[in-house]
Formats: structure tokens, C-alpha cells, sequence
């Protein structure tokens, strides 16, 4: 018997928008995934009040996110009445386990101290397959062709703790592209949303 896969809708990006929330907690709905994980930049150009998980939490669905540059540690907090963070954190699902690095406060590179607490939930983590979330993406991607250089703290991190999975966001322009750090399948997802199973 096929042992059952973690459905994951993984998306980032939103700005503040309602309307692309709102589809994207319908294609969770569709796509009868078991969890919504959003990595960063939840929030737009005004105050976040948390409400931009509103439609995931009228549907019942999980919710597990992290920081991107646009929040800041309040706008963190009232997220998090919605939704669950995992900036500098780790939650298991079965046999996964995901772990999250967050860059709020326009924060826009990786230093020693995130690349410890990477490497420090990953040695905690139990489970056999593991995730690994951040809003930023990884240096010495095929993106860099484009013009997008990633952060090279998270490169040397996925490296060291060899996720099974890198879900990254930030740059819209790079969504749904795909690459690989050794054995680890990177992500970059955005406001359409990509249903990753594990």
C-alpha cells in the first residue's frame, strides 16, 4: 500500500490582496490539500492587520507561514491569531517536518545567526522528510541568469541540513520555476500557489 503524501499548497506574495487570498484558499479547497504554507510578504503597503489569512480561516484550513521583508514583529503577532509562524521554528506532520527562517523588517540577506537556527531545528526534527520555508531564495540558482541573485547563507544552510524540499518566494517575476541543491528539490513559489506533494 502507498504510504499517503503531505498536499501542500505553497504560495507567498500577496501584498495585502483579499481577492488573491480568497482563490487561493478556493485552490486549496479544490486541490484538497492538507495544509497552506505562505512564505512571506503576506502583508502590503498599508498596517497588516492579519486579516489576509481571513479566507483560510473561514475554511478550516492550516495555516503555517513566515515573515517576508514587508512584515514587521506586530503585524508577525497578528498573523499569527490566524495562522501558525514558523519563523525560527519547526511543526511535524506525520512523517514531515518543516522548519521556517522569516525575513522581516526589510530585511533582504541571511546572516550566522538564521543560518544556526536553521541547522538547529533541523538536528531537533524527527521526522524522515523535511521541508525547509523561506521568503528569500538561495545563491547559485538557475534564476541568477535572469538577474536574481539569491542569498548565499541559505545556499551554504540547504547544503549543510539537505532538505527534501526548499520552498522560496520574493521575486514574482521567477514564480513556478524549479531547481535542485544536491538531492534538494527548490521551489520558488508566488500568488498562484503550487500544490508540492511529500
Amino acid at each position: 500500500m502507498a504510504e499517503k503524501k503531505l498536499r501542500i499548497l505553497a504560495a507567498a506574495d500577496l501584498h495585502g490582496n483579499l481577492d488573491i487570498a480568497e482563490r487561493l484558499s478556493q485552490k486549496a479547497r479544490k486541490e484538497k490539500v492538507d495544509l497552506v504554507v505562505l512564505a512571506g510578504d503576506l502583508n502590503g503597503t498599508m498596517q497588516g492587520d492579519g486579516s489576509i489569512l481571513e479566507p483560510f480561516v473561514r475554511a478550516n484550513q492550516k495555516v503555517l507561514f513566515v515573515p517576508g521583508n514587508w512584515e514587521n514583529e506586530t503585524e508577525e503577532m497578528l498573523l499569527k491569531t490566524r495562522g501558525k509562524s514558523i519563523d525560527n521554528y519547526y511543526v511535524s506532520y506525520g512523517d514531515v517536518g518543516i522548519a521556517g527562517i522569516g525575513s522581516r523588517n526589510w530585511k533582504f540577506s541571511l546572516d550566522e545567526g538564521d543560518f544556526e537556527k536553521i541547522k538547529r531545528n533541523f538536528l531537533r526534527m524527527k521526522p524522515s522528510k523535511k521541508v525547509l520555508v523561506s521568503h528569500l531564495h538561495a545563491k547559485d540558482l538557475k534564476f541568477e541568469r535572469f538577474g536574481f541573485y539569491g542569498d548565499e547563507v541559505l545556499r551554504r544552510a540547504v547544503e549543510d541540513v539537505q532538505p527534501d524540499l526548499l520552498i522560496s518566494a520574493h521575486i514574482h517575476e521567477i514564480e513556478g520555476m524549479e531547481d535542485k541543491i544536491g538531492k534538494t528539490r527548490v521551489v520558488q513559489v508566488g500568488r498562484k500557489g503550487t500544490v508540492l506533494e511529500i
